[in-house]
């Protein structure tokens, strides 16, 4: 363990070097309250997306890379704020007109459109539990409802009310004069329509702990700040509840990063220690646009399962959590055989780089072995000239190319099989295009299919490469590269492929002459 903690204490990796910042905060003493907390929020203003998957498992790597440097217990807490009113209606649910009835409503107080649930929020909520417990995540869920309900949240709300011109002006220095001149961090909930009010308070009684405000009638209340009377504004609620919780360590998108110090202000008014912070850059469509709960673009995290296992999505998480990322259905086949190549090289490296493969910190210390006796892009080739419409026609070439392969010895190859099908039929096929060679790209694969013929060689992907190698140098094409794309582009319709050694001996060397062949005449 000594040598383990040793690499991990020197480790470059992103979590270990957030892990190592975070054991300072308690290198003269250990927490008070017994352990290390970790917290992620949801706003559950529409469904789980793929988004919020990525923060809690990038909390969670950087949460057991503490573990490993570290014997302080630790906790993760979701924390769904499902107190917050509805300010749109999702595009991507149900009963559009309905919802639109409970505008500004708290989220657990809307009807649920998919009628299964007590509420719009519980709902949500209920979504996000299902695939945090399906990837096993451990972690505690908190409901803002519950959290203000309770008096979980009391002593800080009275605080935020004693306090209140304290945090007042940390606000308003961050707002336009006419949003200045109606702003109050308290946001009451009108006792009687149960809508979120955004109001001026005529008075915060700073010993009574109550807020005094007109509603959109004209009508006076006075209500206390606790008990879920009222709820905070979102900029004074993420302070107020890292000083209620003590929270140690949140991550979140960069879009808040330039509310950090205020984040941090208010929690230092209201009694508690600022916690570490990370901020990610943002998931994106295709298009470049910002991946959104509300409108549901980008791929969603069932997408991604119907085409390759959660390690691939782990391992696409883990990249360089800095720069933002497209999620789109093009970067799948790359992850997959990205975690396989680091699954395999993990197996010889030393402790120093094993903290340093991403697939530790998918793992952790039980990191499996890989069995892909094939790669992923390669399937999808394969799906793509066999025209396989089920996996066992795939694994037809694989146990030709690895015999002593099976789908009970391969269970990732098998997982994958499927998958390679899957996504070949859907996304590869309808835009599948082939062109027709050039002169002298039709003379070289003539010469290929000719050598090809009179092989007499094994099926050595090596061998076979560079047999393929020699045919693109003597006809001369440059860059070399330009053969291989022709090769792709006139027999696969796609831009690019596998090796095309390894592809010839996992397909046949009479299968490629036949593609070849089939291929020229058709052009």
């Amino acid at each position: 363990m000594s040598t383990l903690r040793d690499a991990a204490m020197n480790s470059k990796a992103w979590p270990f070097v957030e892990a190592r910042a975070l054991l300072k905060r308690y290198e003269n003493a250990p927490p008070e309250k017994g352990y290390v907390l970790f917290e992620t929020g949801y706003g559950p203003s529409g469904l789980p997306h793929i988004g919020t998957f990525g923060e809690v498992l990038r909390t969670t790597m950087i949460r057991r890379a503490f573990e490993v440097i570290s014997d302080i217990p630790t906790k993760l807490i979701c924390f769904s704020d499902d107190l917050d009113g509805m300010r749109k209606v999702p595009s991507n649910v149900p009963q559009q007109e309905m919802l639109a009835e409970h505008m500004h409503r708290p989220l657990t107080s809307v009807p649920d459109p998919f009628g299964t649930h007590e509420s719009f929020g519980h709902h949500n909520n209920a979504m996000l539990r299902r695939f945090l417990d399906t990837f096993g995540f451990e972690y505690e869920f908190y409901s803002a409802r519950e959290f203000y309900r309770s008096g979980q949240f009391d002593g800080v709300l009275k605080r935020a009310a004693e306090r209140y011109d304290d945090v007042m002006k940390v606000m308003l220095k961050s707002l336009r004069e006419e949003r200045a001149a109606t702003y109050s961090i308290f946001l009451p909930i009108h006792p009687e329509t149960g809508r979120v009010l955004y109001v001026p308070m005529k008075h915060v009684d700073n010993v009574n702990h109550t807020v005094t405000f007109d509603d959109d009638d004209g009508k006076e209340w006075t209500l206390p700040v606790t008990g879920g009377n009222v709820k905070l504004q979102w900029k004074p609620d993420f302070g107020a509840r890292w000083a209620a919780l003590d929270v140690d360590f949140e991550m979140y998108g960069k879009e808040h990063a330039t509310n950090t110090a205020i984040y941090d202000r208010i929690c230092e008014i209201l009694g508690g220690k600022k916690p570490n912070h990370f901020s990610y850059e943002l998931f994106l469509d295709e298009k470049g646009q910002k991946i959104s709960k509300s409108s549901g673009n980008g791929i969603s995290i069932n997408e991604w399962l119907s085409y390759a296992s959660t390690e691939s999505l782990s391992y696409f998480m883990y990249q360089k959590p800095k720069t933002a990322k497209r999620m789109h259905f093009d970067v799948i086949p790359k992850a997959v055989d990205e975690y396989h190549q680091q699954l395999r090289a993990y197996a010889d490296q030393d402790e120093a780089a094993r903290m340093n493969n991403p697939v530790f910190h998918i793992h952790g210390q039980n990191v499996p072995a890989s069995d892909m006796v094939v790669p992923f892009a390669m399937l999808l080739n394969l799906a793509s000239v066999s025209g396989a419409e089920v996996k066992d026609t795939l694994w037809g070439f694989i146990q030709r190319y690895a015999p002593e392969a099976s789908a009970e010895k391969n269970p990732q190859m098998d997982q994958a099989a499927g998958f390679a099908v899957r996504y070949y039929n859907d996304f590869v096929k309808p835009t599948k295009v082939f062109r027709a060679p050039t002169d002298q790209e039709r003379a070289a694969m003539e010469d290929l299919v000719t050598r090809l013929k009179s092989w007499d060689g094994c099926l050595d992907a090596e061998e076979l490469q560079s047999m393929v190698f020699a045919v693109g140098k003597e006809h001369e094409f440059d860059p070399l590269r330009a053969w291989f794309t022709a090769l792709y582009e006139v027999l696969l319709g796609a831009s690019q492929g596998p090796r095309f050694g390894g592809f010839i001996a996992l397909y046949g060397i009479d299968e490629t002459i036949a593609l070849i062949e089939g291929r020229l005449s058709a052009a």
